[in-house]
């Protein structure tokens, strides 16, 4: 069943941030455990068909997320998250970076500013992603290089999760 859920991705040029508002059909708390603990996100972090899987992962103020996106041929892209605050269920803020497999931040990347914040819409939760890039140019280079659709495709996953996960609470 196709769900009408809420979705908005907004680009902001003149404050070089990108904005994804999306709706899901689980409560705030089980959206949370699945931003937030590595066994959920490598089930949904990446837009098919890419997978997920984390090398090491330590959620908390000044801890970090080494993770890899896997394509189905083997080829991996390395990303890094430094988490700077955290208040859970609501909000956390982080600095992501592009690295090798061994966790060496590659400098000549952009990094981006994240706030995530999660709130309640009736039964369901709604997540706010800001994104904050250094400037303009980096803004639209990640734009053209298909954000929006990465994200849809990605965002796709976790209402998948969500739904095998949901569908368990209630049969037992």
């Amino acid at each position: 069943m196709k769900h009408n859920l809420q979705f908005d991705f907004l680009v902001d040029k003149k404050k070089n941030t990108l904005t994804i508002r999306r709706e899901f059909l689980a409560d705030r708390e089980l959206v949370w455990d699945c931003y937030t603990k590595s066994e959920l996100l490598d089930k949904w972090f990446a837009p098919k068909p890419l997978t997920t899987k984390t090398k090491s992962m330590d959620f908390r103020e000044n801890g970090h997320w080494h993770y890899a996106m896997v394509e189905p041929n083997g080829t991996e892209y390395w990303g890094w998250t430094d988490y700077v605050k955290i208040k859970p269920i609501d909000y956390y803020t982080s600095l992501d970076a592009f690295c090798d497999a061994e966790g060496v931040i590659n400098e000549n990347l952009p990094r981006a500013e994240w706030l995530v914040t999660f709130t309640d819409k009736d039964e369901n939760a709604i997540v706010e992603t800001v994104v904050t890039y250094k400037s303009l140019s980096d803004l639209e280079a990640v734009v053209q290089m298909g954000m929006e659709q990465g994200m849809i495709a990605t965002l796709e996953k976790l209402d998948e999760l969500l739904s095998t996960i949901n569908h368990r609470k209630n049969e037992h």
